[in-house]
């Protein structure tokens, strides 16, 4: 796992290029704990989460997963609800923006961790497949429930059911990702896009993630209780504020995550 840090932005990049950057245990934890040290950070205002070598995330690391099994090892039940689980929450839940930076394959969980994400932009490269069926799973890392609110419940059956695998210009069509460029721009878009959000009211931004997440799964009612929240917590902001007053002065505002 490498994390490096530029201004604002924490990039975490899954390390493994060998293995396609699939998952062992050891490589959970990393990218768990990364996770999790980014949410924390105030200083960190946007992340980016990406692959090394020509796989974004090819999902778990089978070799081990079958050692594991033949060995009776009980982590092989906990992963879901130890990593999976957690991780995906993690990058949901954190209260600022995540950019996927699809660099290449993106299969299994990997799927997962790009559905989670805020934004996801992906080289010509990329290919997308839930890859769960066909070692006779059913779908984790959320992909049950994030895969099909941004492709549809019919596409995303197709793709879970017969193993789709789909190219990056697919998945642009569907809505899986957001924007696909030339592989040898990829790292400075997922740049540009990033800094774009550290720069911006990422107090805001934190509002929003949590109101799509809510309303995801509730009534019309609830999401507006939700919103009438999150603006009464904005309202009293000095982002707010000082956006106000640059916008009658025609200024740019200069946003503090306050």
């Amino acid at each position: 796992m490498v994390a490096t840090t530029d201004g604002a932005v924490r990039t975490i990049r899954i390390d493994r290029p060998r293995a396609g950057n699939a998952l062992t245990l050891a490589t959970k934890d990393l990218l768990l704990g990364e996770l999790q040290r980014a949410a924390a950070d105030p200083a960190v205002r946007a992340v980016v989460l990406t692959g090394t070598g020509r796989a974004f995330c090819a999902g778990q690391d089978l070799r081990e997963h079958a050692a594991l099994l033949a060995a009776g090892d009980p982590r092989v039940s906990s992963t879901v609800r130890d990593f999976y689980n957690a991780a995906i929450l993690t990058i949901t839940g954190m209260r600022k923006p995540v950019v996927a930076v699809v660099n290449g394959v993106t299969a299994g969980a990997g799927l997962g961790f790009a559905c989670a994400c805020d934004l996801r932009v992906a080289g010509r490269s990329a290919t997308f497949t839930a890859a769960f069926a066909g070692v006779a799973l059913a779908a984790d890392s959320g992909v049950s429930f994030l895969l099909p609110r941004l492709v549809g419940s019919g596409r995303a059956s197709r793709m879970l059911l017969l193993g789709e695998r789909w190219d990056a210009d697919q998945a642009l069509a569907a809505g899986l990702v957001d924007a696909v460029v030339d592989d040898a721009d990829l790292a400075d878009e997922g740049r540009r896009l990033a800094t774009r959000l550290a720069e911006g009211p990422t107090e805001a931004f934190a509002w929003i993630k949590a109101s799509l997440h809510h309303a995801a799964s509730t009534d019309l009612a609830s999401a507006l209780s939700f919103e009438e929240a999150a603006q009464g917590a904005l309202f009293r902001g000095e982002d707010h504020r000082d956006a106000v007053a640059a916008f009658l002065a025609k200024q740019r505002p200069t946003y503090r995550g306050r």
